[in-house]
């Protein structure tokens, strides 16, 4: 039987990727966790100690991965928004273009924001934590806002020149009216409790959509 390789043994180019590889694991695992103490806390709430105590490694550890406390803030709005993208944004591109995929673009977020009941929605409490103080984190934070914005505005536009809209629709009153929606759709199911809050969210979204519709299909 072949003796066990020792690690000199190993090529040079396997050595270098298998740290590599753990010091990714590792800071994937840290950003989970920042993120769900920021998704309870704020991002306020985070701090390179508080995410040492969660995560159980010394303070030195979680520094090495992030650098600093802000670091670590804008390190948790991308990882927010990467997730997102892929529960509400990337999802909705298997509908057909136009109105299909702009209703599935919402129905996605108000599911989004449904699950986020018991924790809160980085983007929201970011606004509120950030919105009078400039600086690295809140331009992340705005960043990422206007970037899901302005894809809903693509989809708006598009299902206007699919016909699904009509021509006069004004996409920018659209979006902002979508996005109260799901504001108002937060703070009753989140602050009021109000049970039902997901139906009149989605109701609401039908009429905004319906006052929209060319004649003819609203008739049809």
């Amino acid at each position: 039987m072949p003796p066990t390789p020792l690690l000199d043994d190993i090529p040079d180019s396997a050595q270098s990727v298998r740290p590599l590889l753990k010091g990714r694991q590792t800071r994937a695992a840290i950003l989970d966790a920042a993120l769900a103490l920021a998704s309870h806390s704020g991002l306020e709430g985070l701090s390179i100690g508080a995410l040492a105590e969660v995560t159980g490694m010394s303070k030195s550890g979680v520094f090495a991965h992030f650098g600093s406390r802000e670091e670590l803030q804008i390190s948790v709005v991308r990882e927010y928004h990467r997730k997102f993208e892929e529960e509400v944004f990337r999802p909705a591109l298997a509908e057909p273009r136009g109105l299909p995929r702009l209703s599935a673009l919402f129905a996605n977020w108000v599911r989004r924001v449904s699950l986020e009941i018991d924790s809160g929605c980085i983007y929201i409490s970011g606004a509120v934590e950030f919105d009078d103080r400039p600086g690295p984190v809140r331009d992340a934070l705005v960043a990422m806002v206007q970037t899901w914005q302005q894809a809903l505005d693509r989809a708006i536009r598009a299902a206007v020149d699919e016909g699904h809209l009509r021509a006069d629709t004004d996409a920018g009153q659209l979006l902002f009216e979508m996005h109260g929606l799901i504001l108002a759709l937060h703070h009753d199911a989140r602050f009021l409790r109000h049970a039902g809050a997901e139906e009149r969210a989605r109701a609401a979204f039908a009429r905004l959509v319906a006052h929209a519709s060319p004649v003819g299909a609203a008739r049809g």
